[in-house]
């Protein structure tokens, strides 16, 4: 319910300040919600997106075995339990993932620009390394030059380096939504990716970048950073795909299911709406992906109605 007695103008720091949009997009019913203009932007309301995520990605492992052609993932981090069934499928299985190449979408960067290096342990590549590839039984593991973590080296040639192991892009990119609107760290107001123009936008690769003060706070309640509001722990820049790598993929499946460690508060509830409902614009960097065919799966949790909650105050 809206609150008419009193008005304001969003804080000068929030990327999207539309209150048009914003009011139209926090009040959408859930049959409005799956529903878009673009019928190749597929929205679904599903109990929980990690079986799915698991299934789809053992799925297109398998048939790359079968049929022994690459396939070419770029992949969201960190989601250990998730990595960890798929690592176990694929032992239990016998996949074997010679032709598999995993592109993490992004990484950590210090304050001079420097990526995480792998043993960083609130780093994404320690975790998928650790519950991923390393749990991969060795004789089914996919080569290491096929396990394309970012670094320095490598930094500018990353979008190269999907659209060659992917003859002009990944098979498929995996992805879900920041605090700010993200995909990957591409965040809205960062002088790295600093355009308003969408066409601009859709045809930046990869690089690093300065991240958004809502990520820092988005990531000082997850898990690797102790889920207190440690802001000083997060660092301040991250490697990322660029807009460009999501364009490129012949697939995208976004999905949006992320609370705070599991119960009813969640910071995904409204941009949620705002990528799927809101315009599309640099100021909502995931809201690209309503230009293509995508499958997105949300949760029950972020889909359900949200308002004042007088009585639970804080």
């Amino acid at each position: 319910m809206s609150n008419t007695t009193f008005t304001f103008n969003p804080a000068p720091w929030v990327p999207f300040k539309d209150k048009e949009v914003l009011e139209r997009c926090r009040n959408l019913t859930r049959e409005e919600l799956v529903q878009h203009p673009n019928p190749d932007f597929k929205i679904n309301i599903v109990l929980a997106t990690e079986g799915l995520f698991v299934a789809d990605m053992v799925a297109r492992m398998m048939k790359s075995d079968i049929e022994d052609k690459p396939c070419v993932m770029i992949i969201p981090n960190p989601w250990p339990s998730a990595y960890q069934a798929v690592a176990h499928m694929v032992n239990n299985m016998r996949i074997n993932c010679r032709n598999v190449h995993i592109f993490p979408m992004d990484e950590w960067a210090d304050d001079q620009g420097n990526i995480a290096p792998l043993d960083y342990q609130s780093g994404f590549g320690y975790s998928f390394m650790k519950y991923l590839v390393n749990a991969i039984d060795p004789e089914l593991r996919m080569p290491m030059s096929q396990v394309h973590h970012p670094d320095n080296k490598i930094a500018k040639d990353y979008t190269k380096m999907i659209c060659d192991a992917g003859n002009g892009g990944a098979d498929i990119c995996y992805s879900g939504p920041g605090w700010a609107g993200h995909i990957g760290f591409v965040d809205p107001c960062t002088p790295e990716f600093g355009t308003d123009d969408i066409e601009e936008f859709n045809n930046m690769g990869a690089r690093i970048v300065t991240l958004h003060p809502l990520t820092i706070a988005q990531n000082s309640l997850h898990g690797t950073f102790g889920q207190s509001g440690d802001l000083a722990a997060v660092p301040p820049k991250a490697f990322t795909i660029g807009p460009l790598d999501v364009k490129n993929a012949k697939e995208r499946i976004e999905m949006h299911s992320i609370s705070t460690y599991g119960t009813y508060s969640s910071w995904q509830r409204m941009i949620s709406r705002l990528v799927l409902h809101g315009p599309v614009t640099p100021l909502v960097p995931s809201s690209i992906l309503q230009q293509w065919p995508t499958k997105v799966y949300v949760s029950e949790t972020i889909a359900a109605p949200f308002g004042c909650d007088e009585i639970g105050g804080y």
